[in-house]
């Protein structure tokens, strides 16, 4: 993927294009990502989660996960310590440590090395992964595909606008 077509993929964030586009095109070989099917599904998710390339921390505190024994975080600050971060806002701390050991990163003592370019981009191919997610792209399941990534269907406009601007560009 070029730095120009990541630009028209989320023009919001063209200005991050030149750093990304390397690094997600990584990402997207090292994880297995490999067909525009699962590229466009992929970058339209990354799309939503990171507000085209805005944000690698969820806005939120992270509040509202302090306590979610369902994500690992028992300990008091733990939601906090483990919000959302990385391009597909990973979240809690058994979601950190897992993704810690497959990326051979200590994201449990240091939960904000998510926020790094080359972090955000490898833990959003790494859930990616680890979730099975190809299987819906592959389907172009894409509501199932936003309810396994975030539990739910919000942002699902949203994530849907971007996933057909995406596959135009990528001539689907």
């Amino acid at each position: 993927m070029t730095e120009t077509e990541l630009a028209l993929m989320m023009p919001y964030g063209a200005s991050r294009a030149k750093l990304y586009a390397p690094l997600l095109t990584a990402a997207m070989e090292e994880f297995g990502i490999d067909s525009e099917r699962r590229q466009a599904a992929f970058l339209a998710q990354v799309c939503h989660e990171s507000g085209s390339l805005l944000y690698t921390a969820e806005i939120a505190t992270g509040s509202a996960y302090e306590g979610r024994k369902d994500l690992g975080n028992t300990s008091p600050g733990d939601g906090k310590r483990y919000k959302g971060r990385g391009l597909i806002q990973l979240t809690g701390k058994d979601n950190y440590r897992t993704c810690g050991a497959a990326l051979k990163l200590d994201l449990v003592t240091n939960p904000k090395l998510l926020e790094e370019p080359e972090a955000a981009c490898r833990s959003a191919g790494w859930f990616w992964r680890f979730k099975a997610l190809n299987s819906f792209a592959d389907q172009d399941a894409f509501g199932s595909l936003t309810r396994a990534i975030n539990g739910g269907y919000r942002g699902l406009d949203d994530r849907i606008s971007h996933w057909l601007r995406i596959r135009r560009i990528l001539g689907l």
